[in-house]
C-alpha cells in the first residue's frame, strides 16, 4: 500500500514537474511571505497541541466527508484552537490537492502542513510555492540520505519537517536525521490496522527538546489524554474532526 501511494503521488508530481519546471517554481516559492513557525506553534504553553486535518478520504476507511470548502473547516479549526492545520495534498486516494493547501493558507493565521507522500526536491519547493510552513516526511518511504536532505531543504526555505516513525529503527533514522518535530503514527501503512500503544512505547527514544506528535487513533478524549500521559506535546487529529463536530471537539482536546 505504502509504495502504492508514493507511486501515484509521485506520478502525479512529475506531470506538474513537467507543466512547471522546478526553476519557475523556486521562483513562486521565493515570493511567498516567510514561512511561519511550526515548531514555536507546537512548543509553547502548557497543553497538548491539535494539527487538524482536512482530510476527505483515506485507504483504510474510503469517503470520509465531502468537505465543499476546505477554507471554511481550517477556519473553523483555527477559530476553535488548532494550532496548525494539515492539508492533505494526495489526490488518487485521499481526493485531496495543491488548490486546497493554497485556499487553506489564504484563510487562516496558524501554520499550514502540507501532508502528502513526499520524496522528490520538486514536491518540497512547490509546497512552499502553495504557501505551506511545514511538510510531512515520512521515514518508511524514505532512505536515510533522502530524509535528511529533504528535511534540510525545506528548512533552507523556511519551513519545518513532521517526520513520521513506525517503529524503533524509524525513530532512531528520525532523531539521527536532526528531526525537531517527530510523529508516531498508531496506523501501520503496510496493512493500515492501529496500535495506539505504539506512541508510548516509542516516545522516550525522542529528545526532550523534539516535539513529539501523536498521529492516528484520535477519536476522544480518553484517547489524546492517553497520549498526552505518555509524552505527547500535539496530537494529529483528521476522521474525528471530520465526521464530528470540530467547534465542540477542539476544546475538549485542547482542554486535556
Amino acid at each position: 500500500m505504502l509504495d502504492s501511494l508514493y507511486e501515484a503521488a509521485l506520478g502525479d508530481a512529475a506531470v506538474r514537474e513537467a507543466q512547471t519546471p522546478l526553476a519557475e517554481v523556486l521562483v513562486q516559492a521565493a515570493a511567498q511571505p516567510p514561512a511561519r513557525d511550526a515548531y514555536a506553534a507546537l512548543n509553547t504553553g502548557d497543553h497538548i497541541h491539535v494539527i487538524a486535518e482536512v482530510k476527505r478520504a483515506s485507504p483504510s476507511r474510503g469517503d470520509l466527508a465531502a468537505i465543499p470548502d476546505a477554507a471554511l473547516l481550517a477556519e473553523t479549526y483555527a477559530a476553535n484552537g488548532a494550532s496548525v492545520i494539515s492539508v492533505l495534498t494526495e489526490r488518487t486516494r485521499f481526493k485531496g490537492s495543491l488548490d486546497d493547501l493554497r485556499v487553506v493558507r489564504e484563510r487562516v493565521h496558524v501554520p499550514v502542513l502540507r501532508k502528502d507522500f513526499i520524496a522528490t526536491e520538486y514536491q518540497i519547493v512547490e509546497a512552499r510555492a502553495a504557501g505551506a510552513d511545514l511538510v510531512l516526511l515520512i521515514v518508511a518511504g524514505l532512505t536515510e540520505h533522502q530524509l535528511r536532505a529533504l528535511r534540510e531543504l525545506a528548512e533552507s526555505l523556511g519551513m519545518h519537517a513532521l517526520v513520521e516513525t513506525h517503529n524503533d529503527d524509524e525513530v532512531r533514522a528520525a532523531v539521527a536525521s536532526g528531526a525537531r518535530i517527530i510523529g508516531v503514527n498508531a496506523r501501520d501503512l503496510t496493512d493500515f490496522a492501529e496500535d495506539p500503544s505504539r506512541f508510548s512505547a516509542l516516545a522516550a527514544q525522542i529528545p526532550d527538546d523534539v516535539v513529539k506528535v501523536a498521529e492516528s487513533a484520535v477519536r476522544t478524549v480518553d484517547d489524546v489524554r492517553g497520549y498526552r500521559a505518555a509524552g505527547a506535546d500535539a496530537v494529529l487529529v483528521g476522521q474525528a474532526l471530520v465526521t464530528g463536530d470540530p467547534a465542540e471537539l477542539l476544546p475538549q482536546f485542547i482542554g486535556v
